[in-house]
């Protein structure tokens, strides 16, 4: 499975919160809805919030063994 917990940590050390990525950043509110149900992303997504947060994948996603 994968978990998006480690994207709410990098928010919080980079003082960016969900509300600046919607209206700043043009992310949608759909988008924050599947990070905080560790729905599916796109991969080009990923690569989008590791541009905008200036991190890598591991600061944004991480694997758990089911």
């Amino acid at each position: 499975m994968i978990s998006y917990e480690p994207f709410y940590k990098t928010l919080k050390e980079k003082n960016i919160t969900t509300y600046k990525l919607i209206t700043h950043y043009n992310i949608s509110r759909s988008l924050i809805d599947r990070l905080k149900h560790n729905k599916p992303i796109t991969t080009v997504t990923l690569n989008d919030l590791c541009t905008i947060l200036e991190c890598k994948v591991e600061d944004i996603m991480v694997y758990i063994r089911d």
